[in-house]
């Protein structure tokens, strides 16, 4: 799907998903804020290439495609939580990019963007991800920052 293909009055909630029981979390709540709305649930997963700190450019096996195996992971994520068929409008993202800078740029035609509080890129015991905090303070729309229970779990450990 092109992000060009959303139309201008229809309601879209965005939200980024890594693959983290955060994200996960995260996916649920907004899939149920898209059936309360009538809006279309549009999940978000980005990629980048691999840092690497010398100037020499990787060999990459020929059989690896980090857009693919994005694509992937956010179709598992996406059926783990909703189901193979969800009662909602779905239609899934895959970008290549950091995902706060991304997910600022997308918040600019959604009606609501939501991350869960931490993904996989925080410290464990961080009660706000780095990416969530950028967000809240970047976002060209309401955000919700969602706190599951497996954040209460962890905390206490």
């Amino acid at each position: 799907m092109s992000l060009n293909e959303r139309s201008a009055n229809e309601s879209v909630i965005v939200v980024g998903v890594d693959g983290s029981p955060a994200s996960e979390d995260a996916l649920r709540w907004a899939a149920q804020q898209a059936r309360l709305t009538g809006s279309v649930l549009e999940p978000v997963m980005t990629w980048d290439y691999p840092n690497y700190y010398d100037w020499a450019t990787p060999g990459w096996p020929e059989d690896i495609n980090f857009g693919e195996d994005a694509q992937k992971s956010l179709d598992h994520s996406i059926e783990a939580v909703l189901g193979s068929s969800p009662d909602v409008i779905v239609r899934p993202v895959v970008i290549e990019g950091h995902p706060a800078p991304t997910l600022v740029q997308l918040s600019k035609s959604a009606s609501l963007l939501v991350v869960g509080s931490r993904g996989h890129g925080a410290f464990a015991g961080m009660l706000l991800g780095s990416v969530s905090e950028h967000l809240a303070t970047h976002a060209h729309c309401p955000v919700a920052i969602i706190h599951g229970k497996r954040d209460e779990a962890s905390a206490s450990t």
